[in-house]
């Protein structure tokens, strides 16, 4: 009966112990790992080169606002509908690739609907990317 008693005791302290050093190690993960901080609602244009700069700000976002035909609110964000041609996708692709640099707080979707429907470009992301889009896209 004492051995019993000695056995049960050392398991149920080596299951204390593992238990708590589990809680600790997360507990220095999670102090160890700061949350990632928020870049700013500002667009970083000089996370472009100057040439991609150029081409981005004076050529493709014109040339997409110039093509595209409808706007949609969203809870977060805008989702903009584009034609659905090889040319527009291409200019769409490259634009969202440099966009996701200068603009890092965006959440970017491209959907092609089905049986030959729109382009849709979809910007959204965190509590107050909404108004950026609204001020910076003249909505």
């Amino acid at each position: 009966m004492k051995t019993s008693f000695v056995f049960i005791t050392v398991v149920t302290l080596g299951l204390l112990y593992a238990v708590s050093g589990r809680s600790s190690a997360n507990d220095e993960t999670a102090l160890s790992h700061p949350a990632k901080p928020e870049s700013p609602f500002a667009c970083n244009a000089f996370a472009l080169s100057p040439e991609v700069r150029k081409r981005h700000f004076e050529e493709l976002g014109p040339a997409l606002l110039k093509l595209k035909k409808s706007t949609h609110e969203l809870p977060n964000g805008y989702e903009f509908e584009l034609p659905a041609d090889n040319k527009t996708y291409q200019l769409l692709t490259e634009w969202a690739f440099q966009e996701r640099l200068c603009c890092p707080f965006f959440d970017i979707d491209l959907r092609l609907d089905r049986e030959n429907g729109p382009l849709w470009l979809r910007l959204t992301g965190r509590p107050g990317t909404k108004e950026f889009i609204k001020e910076e896209f003249g909505i």
